[in-house]
């Protein structure tokens, strides 16, 4: 009986972890904790792209933690999404907790219980807990928008790695009673070039203007519930995909506000706080503030604060 329940394991599980060859393992304890041992940083890139958002990563890309990249997106290692997404979902939550300037720069390190909430705190702290809102009280889901790979790459692997992976921090978020959902509302408007072999600033030229969001994208982005938009990929390399993705959900944002102002006789709904006098409208502001958030991001971008 022994003997015939290996076999039958052999065939469904790995015969070797994908991030470092350990026998018997989809992911070992020890690439695991690579991979989603560490508190994740604010990274930047160098040159920094015009337009990066707050950028947030859970490692640093080298070892075992590119050897799961590459087998998740490569090679069709789908049973890693759920430990990318968890570490994913860490670097969310992470940025949440900054708010829209971020935490100090701090090179990875063993996380430690968080400190309470100081009174400035609070507001940041809200998005992370899912009551955003003050005295109000409303849920206010986490918005996980993931970079798009192009229609010939998702064909040639047979999926969205980004997307894969970022359904699974969203899932991973929920069950820690964080509300959050998946909008795969960006696509690419034209061709771009491979991006492998090039530097910054011909990322850049690649890639501006590269994306948009679908038709009814701008309307899910301003939906009720959706209070912070976190665009989300599983590496970081220059930032020119994080800036793009970002300029077109901004733009997106810009046109459904101005196309409600229209069906509304240049109204824009009113949404007036409990017991407040004066009328909120929708904006790309603080409390709507786009950041980012990947699994992994060069070991240099995770450099001490440079100012």
């Amino acid at each position: 009986m022994r003997g015939w329940w290996q076999d039958l394991t052999d065939l469904v599980l790995p015969a070797e972890c994908e991030g470092c060859g350990r026998p018997r393992a989809l992911l070992c304890a020890a690439c695991r904790a690579a991979l989603c041992g560490s508190a994740p940083c604010r990274v930047r890139p160098v040159p920094e792209p015009p337009g990066l958002p707050v950028v947030h990563a859970a490692a640093p890309y080298a070892d075992s933690v590119r050897a799961v990249l590459l087998a998740h997106k490569e090679r069709g290692a789908l049973g890693l999404a759920g430990p990318l997404g968890t570490a994913l979902a860490e670097a969310v939550r992470a940025g949440a907790r900054g708010g829209a300037a971020g935490p100090p720069l701090e090179p990875p390190g063993p996380r430690e219980p968080p400190e309470p909430p100081r009174r400035s705190d609070t507001a940041a702290q809200s998005w992370v807990d899912g009551t955003h809102g003050g005295a109000q009280g409303r849920s206010a889901p986490l918005a996980l928008v993931p970079v798009p790979s192009s229609r010939a790459s998702v064909r040639a692997r047979g999926q969205d790695p980004a997307r894969r992976i970022a359904l699974a921090a969203a899932g991973e978020l929920r069950r820690a009673g964080i509300p959050a959902r998946v909008l795969a509302v960006l696509r690419q408007r034209r061709a771009v070039a491979d991006q492998a072999g090039l530097d910054s600033r011909q990322r850049q030229a690649n890639l501006a203007g590269a994306l948009e969001v679908t038709a009814e994208g701008g309307r899910l982005l301003l939906a009720a519930g959706v209070g912070r938009i976190v665009v989300v990929d599983d590496l970081m390399t220059t930032g020119a995909s994080l800036a793009e993705a970002v300029r077109a959900v901004h733009d997106a944002h810009r046109d459904a506000i101005h196309d409600l102002h229209k069906e509304k006789n240049t109204r824009v709904e009113a949404v007036r706080g409990r017991g407040a006098d004066t009328v909120r409208r929708p904006s790309m502001g603080r409390q709507n503030a786009i950041t980012a958030a990947v699994v992994a991001a060069p070991p240099d971008s995770f450099g001490i604060n440079r100012n």
